[in-house]
């Protein structure tokens, strides 16, 4: 059945941290159930917090002991993959009969990745992909992925694949992407603004695709009783703007601005091939004579131990 309903959760990280955090999206599970979604995507770094504003007490040169310590309160609220947390939702993807695409904090030894991961009903968490390139400061706390982490992953509504947050201004790795055939184009972020918007109808418009950017939403620094410097009080830490767009970059639902909630849309995967009909951007309208792409998907160890 070409035709399903997606969803964008869009939502935020609990100041109490990640217990609180699941509890919020756990108690979506009536909404997701109502709605009749077969896909749901939630923003970037859910589960294990996006630290808007922190500078984990690096200064060039040196480091200062505070931000060793915020680092380790950070380490403690990420979630090991997979954990408690993972088990929770895969038992909500199998009992809402919907897939679920989540970013979250992974700890893997001492380092932390911002991670989004699948889940399919029934059979629980099935892959995940670690960012690839952490934005600016985010490369202060968290690890680059490699290109073992690309998956594609098929659920009911079409097949799935996700770029977190500014990974999807990358050019070559939308057009790996594009190449392993992706349906559906999950964006989760926490990226807030206009521009935003345009990138997410530029991709669809591009990879002739669906595309489900998820992102937090946040109170402001007044609201929480915190100082961020450089940032206004009152403004909104993060803003939303979750939204879900068509193949021909037309925004089927969104953007959701402001407040928590459940962003629903039909879909119809059969409007690919008709999109695709004058723009396949690895397809007819690709040039391998001209240009080409090599993906590296092995994964890359450190140390590898060889024994007789």
């Amino acid at each position: 059945m070409a035709k399903s309903k997606v969803a964008a959760l869009q939502i935020g990280s609990s100041a109490a941290g990640k217990a609180q955090t699941l509890e919020q999206i756990l108690s979506f599970e009536a909404q997701i159930r109502a709605s009749g979604a077969k896909l749901v995507v939630m923003p970037e770094a859910l589960l294990g917090g996006y630290p808007k504003g922190e500078i984990f007490g690096t200064r060039l040169g040196y480091r200062l002991p505070e931000g060793r310590e915020a680092f380790a309160r950070y380490y403690e609220n990420a979630i090991d993959v997979p954990g408690a947390e993972t088990e929770a939702l895969a038992e909500l993807s199998t009992r809402c009969g919907a897939s679920l695409v989540i970013g979250v904090i992974e700890r893997d030894g001492s380092t932390l990745f911002c991670t989004a991961l699948f889940f399919n009903p029934g059979e629980g968490l099935v892959a995940k992909h670690r960012k690839l390139m952490p934005t600016g400061t985010e490369r202060l706390i968290w690890g680059q992925g490699d290109g073992s982490t690309l998956p594609t992953v098929r659920t009911e509504s079409g097949l799935a694949g996700a770029a977190i947050c500014w990974e999807n201004h990358m050019p070559l790795l939308r057009t790996a992407m594009y190449a392993k055939g992706v349906q559906i184009w999950c964006a989760p972020t926490v990226d807030e603004r206009d521009v935003w918007q345009c990138s997410m109808r530029h991709i669809a418009h591009e990879g002739r695709c669906f595309v489900i950017s998820a992102c937090q939403v946040q109170p402001s620094p007044a609201a929480l009783g915190v100082e961020v410097p450089g940032w206004d009080e009152n403004r909104p830490l993060i803003n939303g703007g979750s939204l879900i767009v068509g193949p021909l970059g037309d925004v089927l639902a969104g953007p959701l601005r402001g407040e928590a909630g459940l962003l629903v849309a039909e879909i119809d995967t059969d409007e690919l091939t008709r999109a695709r009909y004058d723009f396949d951007a690895v397809g007819h309208y690709a040039r391998p004579d001209v240009f080409s792409l090599s993906v590296d998907e092995r994964r890359k160890r450190t140390v590898s131990f060889i024994a007789e």
